[in-house]
């Protein structure tokens, strides 16, 4: 699907496929330092697509823990992404 979409805008815009891959991929690479949306969640910002949704972080509330490797105790709370479907977005998928 990635590739259709890569394939269709490398048309319309007149540059390589390998070009236009990286740009459809790249707003959600996973790699440190890599992809728009993942940096942003890093540094604690929301990242907000207009008409198609939000991206941010929540805390999942620090409970004590253990690490079977060490045997140490751990309470930290963990950060994890949370994405939110805009009206425009919810509205056109729930179509049917």
């Amino acid at each position: 699907m990635k590739q259709d979409r890569a394939d269709s805008k490398a048309g319309e815009a007149h540059r390589t496929k390998q070009v236009k891959s990286a740009e459809v991929v790249t707003p959600f690479s996973i790699p440190a330092r890599q992809g728009l949306i993942a940096v942003e969640l890093d540094k604690g910002r929301k990242v907000s697509i207009p008409g198609f949704g939000t991206f941010m972080t929540r805390r999942r509330k620090a409970r004590e823990g253990r690490n079977p490797a060490t045997g140490r105790p751990s309470n930290r709370g963990q950060a994890y992404p949370v994405f939110k479907a805009g009206k425009t977005f919810k509205d056109r998928v729930g179509k049917k």
